[in-house]
């Protein structure tokens, strides 16, 4: 009997053991993660904790979090085993932020100004319905094959899409939504964000305020080989600075999501290992530093937070989105944008139009161009802040299709050969293949002379 308590103590101090050199570490970044997502869906787009928990928090290691919300305070807590508890704060207008003990929640914090189009024009350019609009070169049948591919029958989690949205020549061609979510609901973009981040450059390239061939302005660079990055190398993920990102494991990008208070600053603080232009390395604490720069160049920060809105987001429609700040009051540009999944199309069609959105040219088509040429060393897969299929990644797809891309599939293809734009919103699926939808897609439109 001695021997079997022994052996039980023993295990047990290992089982601790490998708990605590295994995971303890990870607890305050699942705690994290979990905390946010149930705060950002539950506020931003009223899904359930159970949905939620059943949806986006079914991740490996996140599904160990307890939550819980606070309605009437606007928050939520999430804790591992009672360990490493973590709360996130809803601000109407902000979304939700992650934050730490340190953070004042009594401080007054301004919010960007929002306009609503109120042009009377049916979708795209406007709020109304879109028109129905049957093409003569389209096979429906083709179609919506194509499109019953890209969601679960009842009962399985194979494919999991939430949404797919299909624009051919402006007009909606197919629309589907699984079951809770529909056209109203707020969907997160995660990196697709990025692509929104990248564009207010060309934006303020286009108004003459900025020129991205720079220097990258950051003083803490001006005395050591990192003032040779340009605007154009953080644009093109090919600076040269330290940066990992792999979200199985701790590293600079989970670190930053989920433990910095200015993630601008997370990439700003890395050396240099390499010259500018000779590597590819894909990295989201480039893109808050972006973020960071971009307010800079604003005298205040009200006029900062206005920028994203009034120049683009607002602009073109998109006025379901809201993009998240952290706890330093910056706009969380890698990662944390949400909008339904028709504005975010809106988003596309506009780079389809290079740069046009219904006469009024909000980017220069040169900038277009810029995006969607490949970044040295990427092998044709990656522009400035758009995923490209130079390289022909996808196979049956048009060689000049680029895109926005997210954690778990999130997706906003254009095809400008085709006159396309598809949307897909989802979680990752094991047995969804972006080509195969494509494909379908794409073989639904008959050649016309």
């Amino acid at each position: 009997m001695k021997k079997l308590f022994k052996f039980v103590g023993f295990a047990s101090f290992i089982g601790i053991f490998y708990f605590g050199f295994t995971t303890y570490p990870k607890l305050d970044l699942i705690s994290g993660f979990s905390a946010k997502s149930i705060a950002s869906g539950h506020f931003i787009d009223s899904r359930s904790q159970e949905m939620i928990e059943k949806g986006d928090n079914d991740i490996d290691m996140i599904d160990l979090a307890k939550n819980k919300i606070e309605d009437m305070g606007k928050f939520a807590v999430a804790s591992v085993y009672g360990l490493k508890e973590r709360k996130a704060i809803y601000r109407e207008g902000l979304g939700a932020t992650l934050i730490n003990d340190d953070f004042d929640v009594t401080k007054p914090y301004e919010v960007p100004k929002r306009t609503r189009l109120n042009n009377n024009l049916p979708f795209p350019y406007g709020n109304k319905e879109p028109k129905d609009t049957i093409f003569s070169n389209v096979d429906y049948t083709k179609l919506n094959a194509a499109v019953a591919y890209a969601f679960d029958t009842k009962g399985q989690i194979k494919k999991r899409t939430r949404s797919l949205l299909v624009i051919y020549k402006d007009k909606i061609i197919a629309e589907k939504y699984d079951t809770g979510f529909d056209k109203n609901s707020k969907l997160l973009g995660w990196s697709m964000t990025k692509s929104i981040t990248a564009t207010m450059f060309g934006i303020l390239e286009k108004q003459g305020k900025f020129n991205i061939d720079d220097p990258a302005p950051i003083p803490e660079w001006a005395n050591d080989k990192r003032k040779l990055i340009t605007t154009s190398d953080l644009l093109h993920m090919n600076s040269g600075l330290q940066w990992v990102e792999d979200y199985t494991t701790i590293c600079d990008a989970t670190k930053m999501l989920f433990q910095s208070e200015d993630m601008t600053r997370t990439q700003l603080e890395k050396p240099s290992e390499i010259k500018p232009n000779m590597r590819w390395n894909y990295s989201s604490g480039t893109t808050n530093l972006l973020s960071g720069i971009l307010r800079k160049q604003f005298k205040t920060h009200q006029e900062y937070l206005d920028f994203w809105y009034s120049a683009l987001i607002d602009k073109i429609g998109m006025n379901s989105m809201i993009v998240e700040m952290d706890m330093a009051g910056n706009y969380v540009g890698s990662s944390y944008g949400w909008a339904t999944t028709r504005d975010w199309s809106k988003f596309g069609l506009l780079y389809l139009h290079k740069g046009n959105w219904n006469g009024e040219q909000i980017l220069d088509e040169s900038w277009i161009k810029y995006t969607t040429t490949p970044t040295n060393t990427s092998n044709g897969r990656y522009g400035g802040h758009f995923w490209l299929n130079a390289g022909g990644n996808f196979r049956d797809v048009p060689k000049d299709m680029y895109h926005c891309s997210g954690f778990q599939g999130q997706m906003v293809f254009i095809i400008p050969s085709l006159d396309l734009v598809v949307v897909r919103l989802g979680l990752e699926g094991p047995e969804f293949d972006f080509n195969e939808m494509l494909k379908g897609v794409i073989g639904s439109l008959k050649k016309t002379n």
